[in-house]
């Protein structure tokens, strides 16, 4: 056993019992390679790596292997979910040396922590092109005992290339736009370039949702009346609801499709798709009154995607596991996939309805096995089987449950069972939305009691200088059996700030938009890059890391700056703090140019556009049904920028309700502002939307 024995982290534990005498990434382990002057082998991957697992079976679990890397390196495992600003220094070494990157990740450092070389997955012989992992040992071994001299004049240049391409990449990216053309326009027509009118989402294999960029196209197709906008939302909906991405017994996706139809996904189930798609689809419900049928597809993935989260993925106090892997028993896909006799044991009679629903054969469609997918429509399937559209649900609904309760037998997948703060917080976010869609009180209590999970457990001590108010303030990034580790990371803050006025926008309690302000100063104090306005990943005060970077790029999940920019400019709005509305503009200003160009990278950072097109409603409403009516207009399609305040009394407090007042005998009013202007406050909710349509 190794002193990974001592972490949680479910990736560490994973390789506690490996004979590599593996450290973490702690002091000791630096303190020991300078002390027996070794260079550090550090491994980085993740607990639903399918790589990872392969490499360490072959490698890191054979004796002679791990005694060559224990007498010439010292060795650091890195889980990527726990230290992501670890995992993004050295991909950048990696992809510079190699020109590609991936998991599990190995780099090769001098004891003070400066890579000198770099790689992905290596084979037990040589393979692929590629030597064996001990061929690599036993050369790199040579270089450092025989030309120290060369290896550490790499490392001085390839972390300077590291700082220097950070720098480069932000000065690639901070391009204003310079065009005349409308940006939303612009972002649009590059979009549709990758659209795939035939099978949804974008471009070939392998294909991953694009949430943040279906999301923009929901927005666009309101705002700038693009009905193929809207169309080519609904259709990749559709096939992803109705593909083998989508887990049709249980509910929620998979992380990705590895082939252009949705069909065959890769197995691992990530909390941040769920919750990203989550919000997707509660966006999509809001528009869908011309399409019933639709809308009530999406509302059935969300209600079993609900109770998956429940049944597999929640912590007993109320926090959600990181992600369940890809492979049981060692097979990918073994715990998700069907043999036609086997359904045809447990549903009797019923089988051969199921088995053509779900698109099962005896030869099976994927590894002489079964992936569930739709491929017909409900409508004619029901036609076909003489059944109305409710008898069909329940009948699919009483299928499913059985199905279910046979899978639930099988040897699950691993589950890392991590809770990490920012994923936790882009699902209140989620659970706050899919309850303004939905109606459904079972979001909205996910939503609170996730955020009461977040505010009772990652905090630092109670006593820290940095609590201020009894709301705390410097946070952890992750948790797990009852303790917190490693200081919150930008997008951990960000995606908070964002939750935190989701939630203001349930029931309107002054405490989460005070909490999101206190965090907001916070994170300007300690995150801020002064000369370009953005932020740094890692707060000032971190130390164990060789360079400090900025995250710019939306890719699986949306990057801090982005979020913090649409933070910033909703809190500007919601408390009048100019300063803050000034700094979001200067943050998108500056990236303006490079969103235009590749909007799929920036996703997220694309719904600033309407803040420069559209002007934002700043809704207030005061008196006996503020809460209730606030409600109701949330059930409907806003502008991604729009605020919303509502109480039963005034209250200077929150600024935007400042001076608004309700009519006599606590008549409720809707007052509609812009730029801090209101008209004449109006006295119903159809008086309110013909005025927010006007």
């Amino acid at each position: 056993m190794n002193p990974l024995h001592q972490e949680s982290s479910p990736y560490l534990l994973q390789h506690a019992h490996n004979p590599v005498h593996w450290y973490a990434w702690r002091p000791e382990a630096f303190e020991a390679a300078k002390r027996e002057d070794k260079p550090i082998l550090v491994s980085i991957g993740y607990s639903t790596c399918h790589w990872c697992h392969v490499m360490e079976r072959e490698s890191f679990e054979d004796k002679d292997t791990a005694d060559l890397m224990n007498e010439h390196f010292m060795c650091i495992k890195v889980d990527r979910e726990e230290r992501p600003d670890v995992d993004a220094i050295y991909m950048d070494a990696c992809q510079i040396m190699t020109g590609s990157g991936g998991w599990p990740l190995n780099c090769f450092l001098t004891p003070d922590g400066k890579p000198f070389y770099a790689g992905t997955y290596y084979p037990p012989q040589p393979a692929y092109g590629r030597p064996s992992w001990s061929q690599l040992l036993l050369h790199l071994n040579q270089i450092w005992q025989q030309q120290r001299d060369v290896a550490l004049d790499q490392a001085e240049k390839l972390s300077q290339r590291i700082q220097n391409s950070d720098n480069a990449m932000i000065n690639n990216v901070l391009s204003p736009d310079q065009d005349h053309e409308i940006l939303s326009e612009k972002i649009f027509e590059r979009l549709k370039e990758q659209f795939d009118w035939q099978e949804g989402g974008f471009g070939g294999a392998p294909k991953f949702p694009s949430s943040m960029s279906l999301y923009w196209l929901l927005h666009h197709a309101s705002t700038a009346r693009r009905p193929e906008a809207l169309e080519h939302v609904r259709l990749s909906i559709r096939k992803m609801i109705r593909g083998g991405i989508y887990d049709q017994i249980g509910g929620g996706w998979a992380r990705y499709a590895t082939d252009r139809a949705w069909m065959i996904p890769h197995f691992e189930k990530m909390l941040y798709d769920n919750a990203l798609l989550l919000s997707l689809l509660s966006e999509a419900v809001k528009s869908a009154d011309d399409d019933p049928a639709f809308r009530e597809e999406c509302l059935r993935a969300m209600h079993q995607t609900h109770h998956w989260l429940q049944r597999e993925m929640m912590h007993p106090a109320g926090g959600f596991y990181a992600a369940l892997d890809a492979d049981s028993e060692g097979v990918e896909g073994k715990y998700y996939v069907w043999q036609k006799a086997e359904m045809e044991q447990i549903l009797g009679d019923q089988a051969e309805f199921f088995t053509d629903y779900y698109g099962v054969t005896a030869t099976g469609n994927w590894e002489e096995t079964n992936i569930l997918h739709r491929p017909h429509e409900d409508e004619s399937f029901a036609r076909y089987h003489q059944l109305s559209a409710a008898q069909l649900a329940q009948r699919i609904m009483d299928g499913n449950r059985r199905l279910l309760e046979a899978r639930s037998n099988r040897i699950p997948p691993g589950l890392d069972d991590k809770i990490i703060l920012g994923w936790n917080a882009l699902m209140v976010t989620a659970a706050a939305r899919a309850f303004h869609s939905s109606g459904d009180e079972a979001w909205r209590f996910m939503a609170l009691n996730t955020l009461k999970f977040i505010k009772e457990n990652f905090h630092h001590h109670p006593a820290d200088a940095d609590t201020l108010s009894g709301r705390p303030v410097r946070l952890y990034h992750v948790w797990k059996n009852g303790k917190g580790q490693f200081d919150a990371y930008l997008d951990d803050y960000a995606w908070l700030i964002e939750a935190l006025i989701e939630c203001w926008n349930l029931d309107f309690s002054p405490e989460y938009l005070l909490w999101a302000g206190t965090l907001t100063d916070w994170v300007i104090q300690e995150y801020s890059d002064d000369e370009t306005g953005l932020f740094f990943y890692t707060g000032q005060h971190q130390t164990d890391i060789v360079v400090r970077k900025k995250d710019l790029y939306d890719n699986a999940t949306p990057s801090g700056n982005s979020t913090m920019q649409q933070n910033l400019y909703r809190l500007g709005l919601l408390c009048w703090r100019e300063d803050w509305t000034a700094r979001a503009e200067r943050m998108f200003a500056a990236v303006s140019g490079s969103v235009g160009k590749f909007p799929q990278a920036f996703g997220r950072w694309a719904l600033a556009a309407f803040q420069q097109e559209t002007p934002s409603a700043e809704i207030a409403i005061v008196g006996t049904h503020a809460i209730e009516w606030a409600l109701m207009i949330q059930k409907k399609h806003l502008k991604p920028h729009d605020v919303i305040a509502a109480s039963l009394e005034p209250d200077d407090r929150i600024a935007l309700l400042a001076g608004k007042t309700a009519g006599e005998h606590h008549e409720t009013l809707i007052y509609l502002c812009q730029n801090h202007a209101c008209l004449a406050p109006v006295k119903s909710i159809n008086d309110f939307w013909n005025l927010y349509h006007s």
